[in-house]
């Protein structure tokens, strides 16, 4: 299936059903009055995460998308049916814009999550709630209120761990396949992967981690030159890039070094953040030199990049340290969440203090007074 990664829909919450206008009348009750009962809420349109899915390409024939409409109320004071809201199925990782304003409405990224991008209108008033003592017999109602309408669009950034950044053919397919069990197109020619893939790689007994493959970018990418900003984005929701770089090239002009460096710098025209993310060198194709200049070719491109950060020497094609470098990922992965658990433990700690320190305030204001 095509990987569409974008799309644009509208949404239609239901209407809220009108309010009854209605009188008693029964053959013992000649004064049995206003009995009109209110209108039921219009149902509300939400947006819920499933794990199944990973493309949006649902949205390409069905772009608009109506909950129920609420029931008007009835006599003997019987309230209308409320609408049943509507919930649409999108992939993780699924950010949600309005379209006119570009407003940022939320994002979906757990399994089941809820979001409500439009909201049901309100049920009517039927006119038993008019009655008193000054007007027995109202004949007033109120009408349901319409539910929201509104033009979305949806984006969607993949959900990894792992970022995979290179050039066109610098094996990046290679690797996924060879760390885990996705199987993405591999050919000897520029732009092979088209879409990204994702791919789970699993490094022990409930240790794993999820990445992901995008499309080689090249020169420009951050002003939409080849594949682009369209697959920019999705190494945003990713904790570590892994940088892989052809230390073999088979163009002999081609230049590993000011390849990387033109990479780094599209980073940077896209976004800050993802310049400055965690990323680790991976030089891919060692198999393709020979033993005696392996160690020295390598060597010049860290010292042409200046890189002082991780750095891994594999083959993804024959699996050379692939499971070293995993391996060493899985520890990292776990470290970063060690670290995001007691970041949260401490602020439910701060979070505590705060909230000891108003009531302790209070007390003493009432002591005071």
């Amino acid at each position: 299936m095509k990987f569409i990664d974008d799309a644009t829909i509208t949404v239609d919450a239901g209407k809220g059903g009108n309010g009854c206008c209605s009188f008693l009348r029964e053959k013992f009750v000649p004064r049995g009055g206003p009995d009109g009962g209110n209108g039921g809420r219009g149902g509300s349109v939400f947006l819920v995460g499933q794990t199944g899915l990973n493309t949006l390409a649902d949205f390409r024939h069905t772009r608009r998308f109506r909950a129920e409409a609420g029931v008007a109320g009835k006599g003997r004071n019987r309230t209308g049916k409320s609408g049943e809201d509507l919930e649409i199925q999108v992939p993780l990782g699924t950010v949600v814009w309005e379209a006119d304003t570009e407003e940022k409405i939320g994002e979906v990224t757990e399994e089941g999550q809820r979001l409500e991008v439009a909201r049901g209108g309100q049920g009517g008033v039927g006119n038993a709630r008019f009655k008193s003592s000054t007007n027995q017999a109202p004949r007033r109602t109120i009408p349901g209120t319409p539910g929201d309408s509104r033009e979305l669009k949806l984006e969607l950034q993949v959900l990894a761990d792992v970022g995979l950044l290179g050039q066109p053919n610098a094996g990046k397919s290679t690797f996924l396949r060879a760390v885990s069990q996705a199987r993405p197109k591999v050919a000897d020619y520029p732009f092979t992967t088209l879409y990204p893939n994702l791919g789970v790689v699993r490094v022990g007994s409930h240790q794993s981690f999820v990445i992901a493959d995008i499309p080689g970018l090249i020169e420009g990418a951050a002003a939409g030159v080849g594949l682009g900003v369209q697959f920019l984005k999705h190494l945003n929701r990713t904790r570590i890039l892994l940088h892989l770089v052809d230390v073999a090239p088979l163009d002999p002009g081609a230049d590993p070094v000011a390849d990387a460096r033109s990479l780094v710098k599209e980073l940077a025209a896209f976004s800050d953040d993802l310049a400055n993310r965690e990323r680790w060198l991976v030089l891919n194709k060692i198999d393709m030199l020979a033993d005696e200049d392996r160690e020295s070719r390598c060597q010049a491109v860290i010292d042409g990049l200046d890189w002082t950060g991780p750095v891994h020497k594999i083959s993804a094609l024959k699996g050379e340290a692939c499971n070293k470098l995993t391996g060493n990922l899985m520890l990292r992965i776990e470290a970063l969440n060690e670290m995001n658990q007691e970041l949260a433990e401490l602020d439910d700690v701060n979070n505590d203090s705060v909230e000891l320190n108003n009531e302790a305030a209070l007390n003493e204001e009432k002591n005071d007074d």
